[in-house]
């Protein structure tokens, strides 16, 4: 495989981007959720982040710890967010008879498949000092475990 790249480089002048000053700089926050699908805007708060690196371009990079959580970008408005979580229901509801629920006890098998659905994290580009999301696009963490929960987020720009 590694020698297929190789030729492929050669073939088509791929030179690599040796790049001296990245810039790295990492913020993190805390929300409050309530679990079972709880969505949470924090568009502002990743702007905040994005403003205080003072970068003019790059990429954001936003990761939210734990196993029963996502983070995803979307129309934040009180109808899509019901019509997401009536969706996750009908997908994975609550009441699924899991293996890890035998296994620990816990009834948050769904969570955990609901989340690794979504994924821990986003990548956004940052143009002019500014997040490159579309007019009704947020980033949402969603939390679908089934207690309420305090969340870290991590944010790191990258320039």
């Amino acid at each position: 495989m590694l020698f297929s790249f190789l030729k492929l480089r050669e073939y088509v002048k791929i030179k690599p981007l040796i790049a001296k000053n990245i810039m790295i700089f990492l913020r993190r926050f805390s929300i409050t959720t309530k679990g079972f699908c709880d969505l949470v805007n924090v568009t502002d708060k990743v702007e905040k982040v994005v403003n205080q690196a003072g970068i003019d371009r790059g990429l954001v990079c936003v990761f939210v710890k734990g196993s029963t959580v996502g983070v995803t970008t979307m129309e934040y408005e009180p109808n899509l967010v019901k019509d997401f979580c009536e969706l996750m229901e009908k997908m994975i509801p609550q009441d699924l008879p899991t293996h890890h629920g035998k296994t620990w006890g816990d009834d948050n098998g769904f969570s955990h498949l609901r989340a690794s659905l979504l994924g821990p994290s986003v990548c956004a580009p940052v143009k002019d000092g500014k997040l490159e999301l579309g007019t009704w696009q947020q980033i949402v963490v969603c939390d679908f475990d089934n207690r309420e929960r305090e969340r870290e987020v991590c944010v790191q720009v990258l320039s």
